[in-house]
């Protein structure tokens, strides 16, 4: 599937090859092989690469060398102490599936009927949903599928660390058990953290492989990587191609002239949160005022294109655990000997700390009453307006990773650690992404992240390392915290981080945090915290008139033969690791696509 002999036309193409673009380009070509589809994406292609299909490399991906993702910057926030925030995006064949932390995570069912659009409620999508998957965890469960393409296992190994961490969450934190807390409406128990990783093989599930690539066999399906859409062509108001060039990273010594190709039937921009909005607003689509400061001719005035961004706001705070603990650390950090041993049972069986993440066990967790009191006043408007009458819907994820990733890693010495993980899943801030014009005249992006503008959106995430501290405390591979990554608590405090022998006795009184300690708390998180990578909602779904983008077919408002499908359609939050949503975007994108062509969609 390289680059074939130059076509200058095709049925359908796709502006970006993410995951998306590959569920919706691979179901199409699997229904009607005849139709000519091209998917153009940015990035490189990950067919059998091992930092693509060992899941336990997905960190590389994240290293400031990396050209498998974006490093998208943005404006500096005074609420983040004047740091501009880095949000990274996928920049390869699959996108954010083929790099991502294959954790396994499904929104609440209400979350799509929230959405108000026709079509898209939980009903319409929960066949789908299972039409995605295999999950191979546990049989004859409702909400779940057993023949789909993308496989949901336990991993190639089991981390002791996560059964403390449940252990430890079920009795100090006075919370439940649940098996499964992905059936669309379970929260609030801790659970073991499923994983897209094929149980049998241990490779990552991701949408690159499992929906094109094995249909290398079909010419008529066709990738061209290292090539980013700049535009849209229209024949009056009728997409009718896209302008592309080769991409710069990808293709660095790559001759940079334009070139086009047409799409007789459909363009569908799939760039997703970040690409799509640029893709639309250089082809003349978006707010008057953007599409001026640019020199771009307005086609359509559609001044919702590039707002209503959206993410999770999260936090990584690491510790020291028992040398004695099986974690991660030592393939992280490189050591020949473990890798080759580890990669030697993966090759035989798919077994091995290869097909793991370190990510065993979680808890969407909503706070009780005495919680909701610890987080203040200042957090009660939001739980009574959002929360409070939606009891699926978890104000947070608190995880466990079994293993040190961070800023501190080639920093700490060689050892064994362990990765507290919380993130708000509803946030009330919103940012915007747009175009712009850099001084030396090249394309460049005006992105603001929106990160704890609302004064709510900081409070659960100060509760959150509390709390998290004191499961951890009592786990009883605990060795302690890490000074350089918590708060910088003053001198003589009772907060104040550091090694220790062993953990606290799991009826110890909590540690009493001070108003200065909470400074230091607040202080940390503006500094710190980060993206989840779950970027979504700047091409929204919803009305024109309220800002929307596309509508419930996910056509572009005021023209005609161009849609948009990937995560900048949602036009609210979901409470999920967004690659389920993804997939199941994807998923209805080739259902709606097949209907306006009349393609018969086989089962």
């Amino acid at each position: 599937m390289s680059l074939p002999p130059f076509s200058t036309e095709f049925d359908i193409i796709f502006a970006g090859g993410g995951t998306t673009a590959c569920v919706a380009a691979g179901r199409l070509a699997a229904c009607d092989p005849s139709l000519k589809i091209l998917i153009l994406e940015a990035g490189e292609h990950t067919l059998n690469k091992a930092a693509h299909v060992q899941p336990w490399q997905y960190f590389v991906h994240l290293a400031p060398t990396s050209t498998s993702v974006t490093y998208n910057i943005g404006n500096p926030s005074s609420r983040l102490n004047g740091r501009a925030p880095v949000v990274q995006s996928g920049h390869c064949v699959g996108g954010g599936s083929s790099v991502n932390f294959m954790v396994y995570t499904r929104a609440p069912a209400s979350d799509f009927d929230d959405w108000r659009v026709d079509g898209w409620e939980s009903e319409n999508l929960i066949p789908l949903m299972k039409k995605v998957e295999t999950y191979e965890v546990q049989p004859d469960r409702p909400t779940h599928g057993y023949d789909g393409p993308i496989k949901v296992s336990s991993g190639g190994c089991k981390m002791g660390l996560c059964d403390e961490f449940i252990q430890v969450g079920t009795t100090y934190h006075k919370r439940p058990y649940s098996e499964d807390t992905n059936d669309l409406e379970t929260c609030n128990t801790y659970s073991p953290w499923r994983k897209y990783i094929d149980s049998t093989t241990g490779r990552r599930s991701d949408a690159a492989h499992h929906y094109v690539y094995n249909q290398a066999h079909n010419p008529n399906l066709q990738i061209w990587a290292g090539k980013r859409v700049k535009r849209v062509i229209f024949e009056d108001k009728r997409a009718v191609g896209v302008e592309f060039t080769s991409d710069p990273v990808s293709c660095p010594d790559a001759d940079q002239s334009v070139s086009t190709v047409r799409a007789s039937k459909l363009v569908v921009v799939s760039a997703g949160t970040f690409g799509s909005p640029g893709i639309l607003e250089r082809s003349g689509i978006g707010a008057e005022g953007v599409l001026k400061r640019c020199g771009i001719e307005q086609l359509v005035n559609l001044p919702g294109v590039g707002e209503n961004f959206q993410d999770h706001n999260a936090a990584f705070v690491p510790y020291y655990v028992a040398d004695s603990v099986v974690t991660m650390d030592a393939l992280w950090c490189g050591q020949e000997s473990v890798i080759h041993e580890n990669l030697a049972q993966w090759n035989s069986n798919g077994k091995s700390l290869i097909a793991q993440n370190g990510g065993d066990a979680k808890i969407k967790w909503r706070p009780d009453d005495e919680e909701l009191k610890a987080m203040g006043s200042a957090f009660q408007p939001r739980w009574k307006e959002f929360f409070q009458d939606r009891p699926d819907k978890a104000v947070a994820i608190f995880a466990i990773f079994a293993g040190y990733l961070g800023p501190l890693h080639g920093v700490l010495p060689p050892g064994k650690y362990m990765n507290s993980s919380y993130y708000t899943l509803y946030p009330a801030s919103a940012g915007s992404v747009h175009i712009k014009l850099e001084e030396d005249g090249n394309d460049g992006m005006d992105f603001t992240t929106g990160y704890l503008d609302d004064p709510s959106d900081i409070l659960p995430l100060n509760f959150a390392y509390k709390k998290l501290r004191e499961v951890f405390r009592r786990m009883p591979s605990y060795r302690g915290e890490i000074p350089a990554g918590h708060p910088s608590f003053p001198e003589g405090s009772a907060a104040v981080c550091g090694k220790v022998s062993g953990p606290v006795d799991l009826n110890a009184p909590d540690i009493i945090y001070t108003a200065e300690d909470d400074e230091a708390i607040d202080r940390f998180h503006r500094d710190h915290v980060q993206t989840t990578w779950h970027s979504l909602g700047t091409c929204a779904m919803k009305p024109e008139a309220d800002g929307g983008v596309v509508d419930a077919r996910l056509s572009v408002y005021g023209v005609s033969n161009l849609k948009v499908a990937d995560m900048s359609i949602p036009p609210l939050n979901v409470g999920t690791n967004t690659y389920s949503t993804a997939l199941l975007i994807g998923e209805k994108a080739a259902m709606i696509i097949a209907e306006d062509l009349g393609i018969d969609r086989r089962p």
